[in-house]
């Protein structure tokens, strides 16, 4: 499979780049900001490619959807933080290309989110609670995977109120599924899920231990979305 890896100079883009080339595919360019072998925009490669993986910025889900479109090449969006704009331009670029997009690309977290849907289901009357934690670099919050998180459970949870973070006097409210987030030095990423009634709690967590997962899960994506139709994908999508 010949790629194209956006963000390329990045911790995660170099771990993806790694990982591609390890497990037998090409990466025929590389995007980011100047430096040897890196282009600066994707639009500067003009060869063939099987894949773009984008592991940017959400600013860049334009450039790289319409690059994607134009050429009918498959994307593996593993960035988060879109803005609802940006989320529309995915949603119609999978229209006319197979679009993978998912806050996360570790197969932990999918296991993670399909046991808190299953305890949110079995306790509907149970307090959810997420706690996400990562490094202090981290951009946006809540992180891409507590809102996948949250999404799973209002799956299940009719009228769930997505609360993210808590202050001032109110009280909790039965419908709230609420995120905290804390920044902490160097934390690859903790999620958390607290399922609680007055008589139990079931605590699920997912901790990361190396971000070169998030590379793996890339490659993973990347190989499951080639030859699939038009549409999005995510993590859930893949076989467990």
């Amino acid at each position: 499979m010949k790629v194209i890896i956006v963000g390329a100079n990045g911790f995660v883009g170099k771990l993806c780049v790694e990982e591609f080339l390890k497990n037998g595919h090409e990466v025929v360019a590389k995007i980011d900001k100047a430096g040897d072998g890196v282009l600066n925009s994707v639009y500067d490669y003009s060869g063939k490619a099987d894949m773009i993986v984008d592991f940017s910025f959400h600013t860049s889900a334009k450039d790289i959807c319409d690059y994607a479109v134009k050429n009918g090449i498959p994307a593996v969006i593993a960035t988060t933080g879109h803005t609802e704009e940006e989320k529309d331009i995915i949603r119609h670029a999978a229209e006319s290309i197979p679009v993978f997009y998912s806050g996360n690309m570790s197969m932990g977290v999918a296991l993670l989110l399909d046991f808190a849907k299953r305890a949110a289901e079995t306790f509907p009357d149970a307090d959810v609670e997420i706690l996400e934690i990562h490094h202090n670099r981290k951009a946006d919050a809540p992180s891409g995977t507590a809102l996948m998180i949250a999404d799973s459970v209002s799956e299940v949870r009719k009228g769930a109120n997505i609360v993210c973070g808590r202050s001032g006097a109110a009280k909790r409210d039965k419908n709230d599924v609420s995120i905290a987030s804390l920044r902490l030095a160097n934390v690859t990423g903790i999620h958390e899920v607290y399922v609680s009634t007055p008589s139990e709690t079931i605590t699920i967590k997912h901790e990361a231990h190396d971000r070169r997962l998030f590379a793996q899960g890339a490659v993973k994506a990347a190989e499951y979305l080639l030859g699939k139709p038009c549409g999005i994908y995510d993590i859930k999508s893949m076989k467990l």
